[in-house]
């Protein structure tokens, strides 16, 4: 049985070994925080009610409550294992802790032993006792439930919360923290002004540390505050303190034995020695200079911290900027490797850096106590008027940092670490910096400096390449660069090519302890497991970037967990984190090295079986998401044939979030897309791959991204072929003669798409053959073959009905529409169109029904009809650009252009072809180009301006040629020669010309 940690000194939090237990609703939460408050005792159910509806419960409360605890029960259940958690007693419910534990009773136990301390005059034990009782507390008490009962435990427990710290700082004072304490209780009276006790203690603290006028201030302005929100004076405890500071009082200094000796001084030089190739960071130097900004004796304590990856330069860059400013700190420098994550040693304790520091600060031995707390007061006793640098390397927590900081805002302190340092936000001048890699003009200025010939000069692309696979790491490229050092017979290009092998990038980056995979190896030894195994699954991924939810799949869990494991993998510093300020998603990345690294890990801690489960989750929730994006699309599962990959299903809520635009979704996923098809293909995925690729080519072919669209069909025709399945490679045949018409390769379309017809026809696979007749159709159609096009259109279309694909039936229709047009047919082609767009609004293709629509159009614009040809333009466009189609957006400008043509309004026409012109070359679509160019030549020309239409004429003809179309540039031809004559030309000799 798991033991179960509630925590209420702060938001509701419950967790069971280290992983929240989730609670569903307000109403569980309010219930949950009544019982905890009087846990082990009975709360009746009246009570219950009374906090969840705010003392008006409705006739079914009895009920409902009763709802709500099974729901915690069953949570507590299938979560941790227990059931015994929450038990029915007579007139209600009670939480039975047992084991498990609260941190409010806790936080209660702690204080109670610490006040034990202090009565036995352990003062020091006291206050680490009531440090670690107030470092339990997050937030406000039970932040979020609401109740009257609820908050008003939560202000008790605020209330005890106050009392304790102000106990807390009484204490301190004794042990002679009080320069420490003047920030810390600034900030706490700021917030709770009326807390007497804690202005007494203000006030001494500052009369303490030399700051008799401000101590008396601090009265002064507690006295105002007291009379204009409670119209009283200062209680006896601040009159009888105001009094002493006044007089000076012996009874306000320290006890003689809280004051050590006075020390010798001297001025330590403790740096070591800069970088001698040190290079770049001068955004990073400029930031680190807020440090030297408004330091004085009455400042809080300026402290820096540098942090990130293992290799990145923290300490590099601390130290070079430690000797930057060192003549600002006449008084010395100290620096300390706290070895926070040695390999082979443990952290340096904070007793032995003090040790150290006290001796280089002139302190003789026998006078540094034993006592850590008492060794601190001296520290900072000693360092009082003193300007001192502290730089604090390779710390590996807050508490390991804190008992080294000085209390004086005229020292400066620079910590650096891997991991961020809770704690030091807040009561400190605190600057943050995390470290990344190097830009890449450092980077090859880094390189240059260690090698220091020219070969890098000689050789820019590989230097460029060998930074790239170095990551920009400094250390890394040192590494890097030392090994060309060491090998003047090597090129750049050796190098590089030993690194491009990732089995080997590592260890040849590696060399001796110090090298790169030891620094990764000390962040990923620290993760708990369920973080190491999250970080080494991922790095199983061929994909550049990922969501949470890719994390969910390849552990099997919650997308919830997986984020919080990624989120410590950010922590430290093993990931990377994109962000989408339009879409507020959040992505997270490997850098290149460390992705080698977690796949090493991967492949040496995961059994071979278990790693192809965990991808094959992957890879299914990507093909699982990507179909129901099509679906959402297309209306359904049409245009395209799924194969039997396995689908991991993800929780419905992600899946509806994710896919709110789906093709956005599709935009956003698209490389880590191609990168799990080429990997599934590679790992013989042959099903997976081949679906996800032709799935995927709703985003390829609509957003134009032809490279990706070949490559997925390439690496997975081949990997269906090497599993023998036919269908697949059918499919991906018929995907890629898809492109090859897109790109106006005819002859490979043809090749492609005949042996694609044939493996479906072989078995038996109606909708694929229905596509690839579909195909075959376009195909002819650009090839000026009309009648054969029509016919196979025809097939395709009796195949779509049969098998009830209602978009590809819409799509069919349009494209009969305007092989009618083509061949003469108008009003055959306004019916079709007509047609379609009824078809297309049946499955919501708002894409379908601009395309129909824009046939439509330009059958009007055949028969004369240019208005409602306008009319059904500016329809179609409006449908375009509510999608983002920038093509179909051409289409209905080019028709637009035409019916204004039709109206005679020329000027207009030559503006709406203009604008088509510009469209259709974003996209690009050479066809459409020249379509809509042929039409510009024939507008201007009539517009009176023959050598602008010539220029048009020319260009259509150059991109007809380029695609293919031979019907269309014997147009152009004849257009060109009408144009050459002397005689004028009337728009309805173009028109004959354009139809014919």
């Amino acid at each position: 049985m798991l033991q179960v940690v509630f925590r209420i000194l702060g938001p509701l939090d419950v967790q069971a070994d280290g992983n929240p237990v989730p609670l569903a609703g307000a109403r569980q939460r309010t219930i949950l925080s009544m019982l905890l408050l009087s846990a082990n005792r009975v709360v009746s159910v009246d009570a219950l009610a009374d906090a969840v509806w705010h003392g008006s419960p409705p006739n079914t409360f009895v009920n409902q409550i009763a709802i709500c605890v099974s729901g915690l029960r069953k949570t507590f259940k299938a979560t941790v294992g227990v059931d015994d958690v929450i038990v029915t007693m007579h007139p209600g419910y009670m939480l039975y802790v047992g084991e498990h534990r609260i941190d409010a009773v806790e936080f209660e136990e702690r204080t109670a032993q610490a006040r034990e301390a202090a009565r036995r005059g352990n003062t020091a034990e006291a206050v680490e006792l009531l440090e670690e009782a107030l470092g339990m507390w997050r937030g406000p008490a039970l932040e979020g439930v609401a109740g009257e009962r609820v908050e008003a435990e939560a202000a008790r427990l605020t209330e005890m919360r106050l009392d304790v710290y102000e106990e807390f700082t009484a204490l301190r004072l004794e042990l002679g923290q009080h320069r420490e304490l003047v920030g810390e209780l600034s900030a706490f009276i700021r917030e709770n002004g009326l807390r007497e006790q804690a202005r007494a203690h203000l006030m001494l603290a500052q009369y303490r540390s030399g700051r008799r006028a401000e101590a008396l201030e601090t009265f002064r302005e507690g006295r105002s505050l007291l009379i204009e929100e409670l119209g009283i004076e200062p209680g006896p405890v601040l009159k009888e303190l105001h009094d002493a500071v006044l007089a000076d009082s012996p009874r306000l200094t320290l006890p003689a034995e809280a004051v050590a000796a006075a020390p010798m001084a001297t001025n330590p030089a403790q740096l070591p020695s800069d970088v001698a190739s040190f290079t770049g960071r001068d955004e990073e130097l400029s930031f680190l200079d807020q440090l030297l900004d408004g330091r004085s004796e009455h400042t809080a304590l300026p402290v820096g911290s540098i942090t990130g990856i293992g290799g990145v330069g923290k300490t590099a860059l601390a130290v070079h900027w430690a000797h930057q400013v060192a003549a600002r700190f006449p008084d010395g420098q100290l620096f300390a490797d706290l070895r926070g994550y040695d390999e082979h040693d443990k952290p340096t304790t904070p007793s032995a850096v003090l040790d150290r520091f006290l001796r280089a600060l002139g302190v003789p031995g026998p006078q540094i106590p034993v006592d850590l707390v008492e060794r601190t007061a001296l520290f900072r006793s000693v360092l009082d008027s003193r300007r001192v640098l502290v730089v604090l390397d390779n710390a590996r927590s807050f508490a390991q940092v804190r008992p080294l900081l000085p209390g004086t805002g005229r020292c400066c302190v620079l910590v650096t670490s891997r991991d961020p340092m809770q704690g030091l936000a807040g009561d400190y001048g605190f600057v943050h910096l995390s470290l990344s890699a190097l830009e890449q003009d450092e980077a090859a200025e880094l390189l240059a400096r260690v090698v220091g010939d020219g070969r890098l000069a000689a050789d820019p692309a590989n230097a460029a390449r060998l930074s790239a696979l170095c990551d920009r790491l400094p250390l890394a490229l040192r590494i890097a660069a030392a090994r060309l050092a060491a090998k003047p017979h090597w090129t750049v290009r050796t190098l590089v090519a030993r690194l491009e092998d990732q089995h080997r990038r590592l260890d040849e980056l590696s060399q001796g302890e110090r090298g790169v995979r030891a620094g990764f190896r000390l962040s990923y030894r620290d993760l708990p497991e369920r973080a190491a195994r999250m970080y080494r699954l991922l790095g199983l991924l061929n994909v550049p970037d990922f969501a949470a939810w890719v994390g969910a799949a390849l552990l099997d869990i919650a997308p919830e967990e997986a984020e919080d494991l990624i989120e410590e993998l950010v922590d430290a510093q093993l990931l990377e984190v994109l962000s989408d300020a339009s879409t507020g998603r959040v992505r997270y990345r490997f850098q290149d090295l460390l992705r080698l690294f977690a796949c090493e890990c991967a492949m040496e801690q995961e059994d071979g079986p278990d790693r192809r489960v965990a991808l094959q989750r992957a890879f299914g929730g990507w093909l699982s998401l990507a179909q129901e994006a099509h679906r959402r699309t297309y209306g359904g599962d049409y245009t395209v044939i799924h194969g039997p990959g396995y689908r991991h299903q993800l929780p419905e809520r992600l899946v509806v979030d994710l896919l709110d635009e789906p093709m956005d979704w599709f935009e956003v996923e698209r490389a880590a897309i191609v990168g799990v098809v080429d990997q599934a293909a590679q790992l013989d995925e042959a099903a997976v791959a081949w679906d996800l690729a032709m799935t995927s080519a709703t985003l390829f072919q609509n957003r134009n991204y032809p490279e990706e669209w070949r490559l997925c069909g390439e690496r997975a025709l081949a990997a269906a072929r090497r599993a023998g399945d036919d269908i697949g490679e059918a499919a991906m045949l018929h995907s890629l003669g898809t492109l090859e018409i897109v790109q106006w390769r005819y002859e490979e379309a043809a090749e492609r798409l005949d042996v694609a017809l044939r493996l479906f026809e072989q078995h038996g696979e109606e909708r694929g053959q229905a596509l690839v007749l579909r195909n075959l159709a376009l195909y002819q159609r650009y090839r000026g073959d009309l009648t054969i096009a029509r016919d196979k259109a025809h097939l395709a279309l009796d195949g779509f009905r049969s098998v009830g694909d209602h978009y590809a039936e819409a799509h069919v229709l349009g494209m009969l529409a305007q092989i009618e047009l083509e061949r003469g047919e108008p009003q055959a082609s306004l019916l079709l169109s007509t047609e379609a767009i009824a078809r297309s609004r049946e499955v919501g293709s708002a894409r379908g029904e601009a395309q129909s629509t824009v046939r439509l159009a330009e059958a009007l614009i055949s028969q004369g009809e240019g208005a409602r040809a306008e009319e059904a333009c500016r329809r179609a466009l409006d449908l375009v650009r509510s999608t983002g189609d920038r093509r179909g957006e051409a289409h209905a400008l080019r028709g637009l252009g035409e019916a204004q043509w039709r109206q005679d309004r020329l000027t207009e026409a030559i503006e709406t072809l203009g604008e088509a012109m510009l469209v259709t070359r974003k996209v690009p679509d050479r066809f459409l180009e020249a379509r809509a160019g042929l039409v510009l030549a024939c507008v201007t020309a009539l517009n009176g301006d023959r050598v602008a239409a010539a220029g048009c004429l020319t260009e259509a003809e150059r991109l007809f040629g380029e695609v293919g179309a031979p019907v269309w540039t014997a147009r152009v031809r004849r257009l060109d020669e009408l144009l050459r004559g002397a005689g004028a030309v009337s728009t309805e000799v173009f028109w004959e010309l354009l139809e014919s």
